[in-house]
């Protein structure tokens, strides 16, 4: 009888899958080990994982640790020590990796934690448990240090293992950690159970190769073209390694095909600056020109200073949707991006970014961070505003995690930082940002992730926006006015957050509302069309007759609106049909065309 080994990953949503538990389970293949993955996600009761991994009966099991789960796997790991008591609990991931000894003395329940980068490591762990099978042994019990060698000399022995960590009855072992492993000798994530063919996985763990019908059809797949970042970011521990290793580009190719030939919704690069050498993206960007399915998405986290001439005018040639790009602005003042090690150019990197947007083609998504050193709420409202002018298809707004093992973990009293002592150690105060501020901060950005970063607001937001003195300012007066009003406690239809925008404009504006009503009705139907008027749209009764012979030329498919402004000024009446057969790539809005009566 074989020995059952469960990899479970729980992630922060349904969508997402988990690179890491796929790339261990396709090393312990390459071996020979059968290996089974459990997902679930973080809204999932404890009680169902529960349930679910003890029918499993896994004799050994794994759980993938970040900072959105670690809480959620300890108590995960404490109830699964109960109810399977001969089980060893293995843990894995960034945030267990760091500082193993704690997290095995803090953690009984806890068997070993597997160190750093554990496609070596883990066949060997597997293949000790296996040894323990043959001699009779159970997984867990007395002895595993014991050095019992095979008849080739070799050891067998939980000690003698690289990259692991782990309890033997009351005494804790750290071992030496793994060399880094050759990336090119590391196997394709999703190809587990015949290399030759390249299936996907289905929910239940069997090869499949029709992509509609696997468990990964609606999911994004997570892909690694290299590891490793060149720069030295203080807050990230990707910047603990100093090197990059790239895979090798006929392998790189290969995999994408795989990819591609699924029809895969999207795929994300998880290369920490993909475009950090620029030969390197330049030759995966062009394959994805010359080979697009004209389905698949691709998101890469790049540099955009780094952007060169002939990857902008190879971009300027892709499909609307082909890729997409993640830039990492986290501030504009320079004092903190020297304090922070960050290395940009962010006149250049600009510059690109609005190339870019010229195109048309490729959706942009800019991220700020609040809480680094030397960036009081001033300076960010300035950091906000210069990306904000850049016109992102979404800007994110994070907040400083303190992470272990960080330069900024170490530098933190310096700085006079405050987090959260559990996962994910998030800032809560600086010397240059007091807890307060960063509470207007946070509300500030549900304003930005609702009405900007939706792209349900786009008409009217371009013309009210520029109304206030900076486009911070505007999100911010927006924000006292839903804490004034208490809309924070209360979840909003769609179609309520069209009427409390209209309420917020008419308390701040003495002219334009009418206008501002229509913009608001325009916005709400490019995205979809509504089965019924919303109560803020204007009556359309009196023109039933051209609504009538309007859709008798185009089609009673399409929406048909109303306008009575043009560049400001009050006019006649102006009838626009919206065509949700048509949508554009980026932004899924529909079309919208004046029609001339």
């Amino acid at each position: 009888m074989g020995m059952r080994f469960l990899l479970t990953a729980i992630n922060a949503k349904y969508i997402h899958s988990n690179l890491a538990v796929y790339s261990l389970r396709a090393a312990a293949a390459a071996g020979g080990i059968p290996v089974e993955i459990a997902e679930f996600t973080i809204n999932h009761y404890v009680e169902d994982i529960l349930k679910e991994l003890y029918r499993q009966k896994p004799h050994v099991l794994f759980f993938s640790c970040y900072i959105w789960n670690w809480e959620y796997v300890k108590e995960l790991a404490a109830e699964c020590r109960k109810i399977m008591p001969q089980t060893p609990v293995w843990v894995g991931g960034p945030e267990v990796s760091y500082d193993a000894d704690r997290i095995l003395k803090e953690n009984p329940a806890i068997s070993g934690v597997l160190l750093g980068e554990g496609e070596e490591s883990f066949p060997r762990l597997l293949e000790y448990y296996l040894s323990r099978q043959e001699a009779g042994l159970k997984p867990s019990g007395p002895g595993l240090t014991v050095q019992k060698e095979n008849e080739d000399g070799k050891s067998r022995g939980m000690k003698e293992l690289e990259g692991v960590a782990y309890r033997d009855g009351e005494e804790i072992f750290v071992n030496p950690q793994r060399h880094l492993p050759d990336l090119d000798k590391i196997p394709f994530p999703y190809i587990f159970a015949d290399p030759s063919r390249g299936d996907i996985p289905d929910a239940a763990g069997q090869p499949n190769r029709d992509s509609e019908q696997n468990g990964f059809s609606h999911k994004i797949l997570y892909y690694e073209s290299s590891r490793g970042c060149p720069f030295s970011c203080s807050y990230c521990l990707s910047s603990i390694e100093k090197t990059v290793r790239f895979r090798d580009m006929d392998k790189v190719k290969r995999e994408l095909d795989f990819f591609l030939d699924a029809k895969a919704p999207q795929v994300k690069f998880v290369d920490r600056t993909f475009n950090c050498q620029e030969a390197h993206a330049l030759e995966i960007w062009t394959y994805l020109l010359e080979h697009d399915n004209g389905i698949t998405n691709f998101h890469f986290e790049i540099g955009a200073d780094l952007l060169t001439d002939a990857q902008l005018a190879l971009m300027k040639r892709m499909r609307p949707g082909l890729i997409q790009l993640e830039t990492g602005v986290q501030s504009v003042n320079p004092r903190t991006l020297k304090e922070i090690r960050r290395t940009m150019d962010f006149a250049k990197a600009a510059g690109r970014v609005r190339e870019i947007k010229g195109f048309g083609n490729i959706h942009q998504h800019l991220d700020l961070i609040a809480g680094l050193p030397y960036e009081g709420l001033e300076s960010f409202a300035e950091s906000f505003d210069a990306v904000y002018a850049l016109e992102p298809e979404q800007l994110q707004l994070g907040f400083l995690k303190v992470l272990k093992g960080s330069r900024m973990h170490r530098n933190a009293s310096e700085y006079g930082i405050l987090y959260r002592e559990k996962p994910p150690y998030e800032v809560l105060s600086t010397a240059w940002l007091s807890y307060g501020e960063l509470t207007l901060l946070k509300s500030v950005e549900h304003m930005a992730e609702i009405y900007y970063n939706s792209g349900q607001f786009s008409l009217t937001l371009s013309k009210l926006v520029p109304l206030w003195p900076s486009a911070f300012s505007f999100y911010r007066e927006l924000a006292d006015y839903y804490q004034e009003q208490g809309f924070f406690k209360i979840q909003h239809s769609r179609a309520r957050r069209y009427e409390i925008l209209l309420d917020f404009i008419s308390e701040k504006m003495e002219t334009n509302k009418e206008r501002f009503r229509e913009l608001l009705t325009a916005d709400y139907y490019l995205r979809e069309k509504a089965k019924s008027r919303p109560a803020f749209a204007g009556d359309l009764s009196p023109y039933r007759e051209e609504i009538r012979e309007i859709q008798k030329r185009f089609g009673k498919d399409r929406h048909v609106e109303v306008g009575h402004f043009r560049e400001g000024r009050k006019c006649g009446p102006r009838f626009w049909i919206f065509d949700y057969g048509r949508r554009n790539p980026l932004t899924r809005a529909a079309e919208r065309t004046e029609v001339k009566m």
